[in-house]
């Protein structure tokens, strides 16, 4: 009796019609009120590794290694996963 108890409840569970997050309507475009920006830090910027605001480097020139590289001891460029 317990077990045709709990199979109908989720039964019920699985098949009521929650309205918490309804369907879009088929063809629906995207909402032009929502703005999408890079984690709330603007246009040229991302968020570090402590939640503070860095800027975007474009210019390969402003980095002291390569991509694919780091900064190692010593000062020297080493290879990412070394």
């Amino acid at each position: 009796m317990r077990t045709l108890f709990a199979v109908a409840f989720a039964l019920g569970a699985i098949t009521g019609s929650a309205q918490a997050m309804p369907l879009a309507p088929f063809g629906a475009g995207a909402n032009g009120d929502v703005i999408a920006v890079a984690g709330g830090c603007g246009d040229g910027w991302h968020r570090g590794p402590n939640g503070g605001c860095l800027r975007n480097f474009a210019n390969p020139a402003a980095h002291a290694c390569p991509r694919g590289y780091h900064i190692g001891p010593g000062g020297a460029c080493r290879g990412n996963g070394r």
